[in-house]
């Protein structure tokens, strides 16, 4: 699993309108169009759709 950065403000935006927490989620790759995702805690992946 790759390590995740901490999310930008921008993409803090993108996830809260996922309905996802930004403090719980690093973001492992940002694309244009998607973000992928990984839990701080769990480990557990997501792609949302920016």
């Amino acid at each position: 699993m790759k390590n995740g950065k901490r999310p930008t403000k921008r993409q803090k935006i993108a996830i809260a309108a996922a309905k996802l927490n930004p403090d719980n989620w690093l973001v492992t790759k940002s694309m244009p169009e998607k973000l992928s995702l990984v839990h701080r805690n769990s480990g557990k992946q997501r792609s949302i759709l920016v």
